[in-house]
């Protein structure tokens, strides 16, 4: 989805919320240590090394908000800040990483399980994808998770600016075309670089329509 895809009323509500205070609230690696539900709440999966830090910041416009780091894998716990008090943004471990030990992969898969199917403020599921890859098994596998734990999620697409210009119609529309069978999916997806700053703009707008308005 573009940027011109959205009117101006939308776009400077998403570009005043992400201007707001955003503030760590907590890292927690288990269901008992959870913030206490209050505002609504986005959440970012995607595989290792998809680019969900970078995107974070990019929102954000904090570069060192959400750690980013050469290590994919890195983020082994659900992470929760507070955007504008208004909506809270969590980011979540990252899966498909093989070289972390299998212990820990079911650790914090568990968790991201557990989490989804229990968090009634979660509004929105943004699942990220790295457009040189497509979706892959273990993007299929949280996809089906979603739609049977009933949580609403929706693709964006990032690392847009490596494709070339002929590639990206296409790969929004195959995209599109892949998760029009999920129950839970949005139909529309999300084309991102959080290098160039495309995109950004029209996530900001959709985030801001799900946040407690002013």
């Amino acid at each position: 989805m573009n940027d011109v895809e959205h009117d101006e009323a939308e776009l400077e509500a998403g570009r005043l919320l992400f201007a707001g205070n955003c503030t760590f609230i907590a890292a927690s690696n288990a269901l008992t240590n959870l913030p206490p539900i209050s505002l609504p709440e986005i959440a970012f999966a995607g595989r290792s090394n998809v680019g969900k830090s970078s995107l974070v910041n990019a929102l954000t416009g904090r570069n060192t908000l959400a750690r980013t780091s050469q290590t994919p894998g890195r983020t082994r716990q659900l992470i929760f800040f507070a955007l504008a008090n208004r909506i809270n943004l969590v980011d979540l471990p990252g899966y498909g990483y093989a070289k972390a030990p299998k212990t820990d992969i079911k650790s914090w898969t568990g968790l991201t399980r557990r989490f989804l199917s229990g968090r009634q403020s979660l509004q929105r599921m943004m699942l990220l994808i790295d457009s040189r890859r497509g979706i892959g098994p273990g993007d299929k596998e949280m996809m089906k998770l979603m739609d049977e734990a009933a949580v609403s999620w929706a693709v964006v697409l990032t690392k847009m600016d490596k494709l070339k210009q002929s590639e990206k119609a296409a790969l929004i529309s195959k995209t599109e075309a892949g998760i029009s069978r999920h129950v839970a999916a949005y139909p529309k997806v999300w084309a991102t670089s959080s290098e160039t700053g495309d995109g950004i703009a029209a996530l900001r707008a959709h985030i801001a329509g799900l946040a407690i308005p002013t």
